[in-house]
């Protein structure tokens, strides 16, 4: 096996090690397998190897103390052990590594977290997403695995889900489909669509407790957002989101999502003015901060939300008029105390007045008086109201000087 960037004497010293506790199966799964394929055969340029992630049919503590008595503790640092399964991750020669035990899980309802429990190899590639990632390299029969055609689907850029209840067993990986297929340009296969219509023409599910009808769990929708964030903040996420409205797919957030216009507008000033893409994107939905609260999203998000409604209400009720002087707009909108990112956000979804709204956050609220408290107070002001008022006279001044 060979991984540009990756010295042979780490793979040789894990093979050294598996070999002796006679490990039939230590293999290399994931996207790097896929990455590796995609520059052999298909000539994608490397992007190098962020982790390596490692399936031990076996205990993955044992091969870590094994390779422990064969390099010596200076060439493995950084141990971490972690998980119900014996995951282990460490440094050898200074490469980051993962082992983990080979498992296999069911799931006991749509959409809830998997069962889990050891297994093989095999069942452990069956866990996967999609074909292109249920590929490994066996480092001790030195031998490529493809039990689901991935090979196949890599060549020909299909984006194909692993089998046939994928979708229904996970529905955040509707989300990873938006993010593979626009990251590596690849066509979601027929009979995936297919299922993601299905999904959708049956949401929300109804998760039933007794006589009683619950909302989704916790759990589902906090992976949804975890999805979310990395499509939003590592993908071409304009591209992604582009293939979750054409699947139809967006009504797993919210129904009013897929009825967006203005999203990729939205989030586009968001990137610009520096916000977080998550807010901007739930702008688009029929109640943003039910949907936020829902997603678990950072709860100074979720105020920023709350109060760009209160300054969409603000604007179409009592704001000043459009060309009111730069000192006029900084007083009224910093005496209601709102966030500077939501009145930003407010920016996004382009208001009459955005313009006004766009200055104070990138030029009005930054602006100070030309002279501070003390100043005054060396230039005889006695100590008291006055000098706030002066301050304030002398800040609205510059603030107008600035137009």
């Amino acid at each position: 096996m060979d991984l540009p960037g990756v010295p042979s004497s780490v793979l040789e010293a894990l093979q050294g090690a598996a070999r002796s506790l006679g490990i039939p199966r230590l293999a290399l799964v994931g996207g790097v397998v896929r990455d590796q394929l995609l520059h052999q055969r298909c000539g994608r340029a490397w992007s190098g190897v962020p982790d390596l992630d490692w399936v031990v049919e076996g205990d993955a503590a044992a091969l870590l103390e094994e390779l422990v008595r064969q390099c010596g503790p200076r060439r493995i640092t950084d141990v971490q052990e972690h998980g119900a399964f014996g995951t282990v991750a460490f440094q050898l020669d200074g490469i980051p590594l993962d082992l983990a035990m080979a498992r296999q899980e069911h799931y006991p309802g749509p959409a809830e977290n998997p069962v889990v429990r050891a297994g093989t190899l095999q069942a452990d590639l069956a866990r996967r997403d999609f074909t292109i990632n249920a590929m490994a390299r066996d480092l001790v029969a030195g031998e490529l695995i493809d039990l689901h055609h991935g090979q196949e689907d890599l060549a020909s850029g299909q984006l194909r889900f692993l089998h046939g209840s994928s979708v229904h067993d996970d529905p955040t990986r509707v989300i990873r489909a938006a993010r593979y297929a626009a990251r590596l340009g690849f066509q979601l296969a027929e009979e995936s669509r297919a299922q993601i219509c299905s999904t959708v023409a049956q949401w929300p599910w109804p998760w039933a407790s007794g006589d009683a009808v619950l909302s989704a769990p916790p759990a589902l929708a906090s992976r949804l957002r975890m999805e979310l964030e990395r499509l939003l903040e590592r993908e071409p996420w304009a591209a992604a989101l582009d293939l979750l409205a054409e699947w139809q797919a967006l009504p797993l957030l919210d129904p009013q999502l897929q009825q967006d216009p203005h999203r990729i507008e939205r989030l586009r000033w968001a990137r610009r003015l520096g916000l977080p893409l998550m807010p901007a994107l739930l702008l688009g939905a029929a109640d943003p901060v039910a949907v936020a609260q829902r997603l678990q999203i950072p709860g100074k998000q979720q105020q920023w939300l709350q109060q760009c409604g209160a300054i969409s209400d603000w604007l179409a009720d009592t704001p000043p008029a459009l060309q009111a002087s730069p000192s006029i707009w900084s007083t009224a909108l910093e005496d209601q105390g709102w966030q500077p990112e939501a009145v930003a956000l407010a920016v996004t979804l382009r208001p009459r007045q955005w313009k006004p709204l766009l200055r104070w956050w990138g030029r009005w609220r930054r602006i100070q008086a030309r002279q501070t408290a003390r100043d005054l107070i060396a230039a005889g002001w006695q100590p008291g109201p006055a000098i706030g008022a002066e301050l304030r006279r002398q800040r609205s001044a510059a603030q107008d000087s600035s137009r």
